[in-house]
């Protein structure tokens, strides 16, 4: 499968952890959502994030091997690769925080990572009707 995903994650507690390039950030306990996209093989890039043996290679991998954070679900979109900034731009207009500059190095977005209120169910079947695309939850 190829397209956009959304990596669902619980913060379990205030943090502060230090994301590559960006320095240390301090995020709120809760539930975050963040929108990638991979155009080959889009279950490999999954597996990479649940792994936590990797090379720190992009923002998302220092969360993925924080002992706060856990990664609660994923959900996928067979889209184009120009459809993960349209996503961003959906899921900033409901999320409760963006955190800027978070996996948008190579984007005008303001970041692909927010936090959100609502079900993992709720959020993606809400993007599914702003896409038009069928979601497949992958965990």
């Amino acid at each position: 499968m190829r397209g956009v995903y959304l990596l669902f994650l619980r913060i379990g507690r205030d943090s502060r952890i230090r994301v590559g390039s960006l320095g240390v950030v301090g995020f709120r306990k809760g539930l975050y959502v963040y929108v990638g996209s991979a155009q080959n093989n889009l279950e490999k890039r999954v597996r990479r994030h649940l792994s936590r043996e990797k090379k720190l290679r992009w923002h998302i991998d220092y969360l993925t091997l924080s002992r706060v954070v856990k990664v609660v679900a994923v959900c996928a979109y067979e889209l184009g690769r120009e459809y993960e900034c349209v996503i961003a731009g959906h899921l900033q207009e409901i999320s409760e925080e963006v955190v800027g500059g978070f996996g948008s190095s190579d984007c005008s977005c303001r970041g692909h990572l927010f936090r959100v209120s609502g079900s993992v169910e709720d959020i993606c079947g809400a993007i599914s009707r702003r896409v038009r695309a069928k979601h497949v939850r992958l965990v």
